[in-house]
């Protein structure tokens, strides 16, 4: 039987959906959160962009079974920090499950009742939860934009499951 005939849609096999989405070159983030606890969780995204202008509205997906989810599921704030070329480091530690993700000593914590940013971003975004939807294996987390901080520097990419760096000159349109 076909679509056609039967009125369901075929699904793509994840292999090949998750080969397919690899050619996709996408910004390196990581986003942040606290617990109701005041226990920090963070995650690296490459699902991140931005969804409106007016008024200022991110979306950030965050993975069902990350390690975070329950923080980011019931959060109101978080913060997403977009990483710089230098930062493979800090976008690694961030992917991994169960790893020691923070560093008093380390994290931005610039704006009070946040939860943490990473230093030396080329942005930090501090946001409201605006709202969440479920998609799939992921939460669709929207945030309302209500501080934004940025700086010059060149972006951290994730291209075919690897980091990458731009090394030409961004062409002019």
């Amino acid at each position: 039987m076909t679509e056609q005939t039967t009125g369901v849609p075929r699904s793509v096999p994840a292999e090949a959906f998750r080969a397919a989405m690899a050619c996709h070159a996408a910004g390196v983030a990581v986003v942040t959160t606290r617990d109701a606890t005041g226990r920090p969780w963070g995650l690296t995204v490459t699902s991140f962009s931005s969804v409106s202008l007016e008024p200022p509205l991110v979306v950030a997906c965050v993975a069902r079974r990350a390690g975070g989810y329950r923080a980011f599921a019931d959060c109101t704030r978080f913060v997403v920090s977009l990483l710089d070329e230098e930062q493979e480091e800090v976008a690694a530690r961030f992917a991994r499950s169960g790893a020691d993700k923070f560093d008093p000593h380390e994290h931005d914590t610039a704006t009070p009742g946040m939860p943490p940013a990473v230093p030396g971003a080329l942005c930090r975004l501090d946001c409201r939860v605006h709202a969440r939807h479920p998609a799939g294996d992921h939460l669709l987390l929207v945030g309302r934009v209500t501080e934004a901080h940025h700086r010059e520097g060149t972006p951290l990419i994730h291209h075919r499951r690897t980091f990458h760096t731009l090394h030409s000159d961004p062409v002019r349109s």
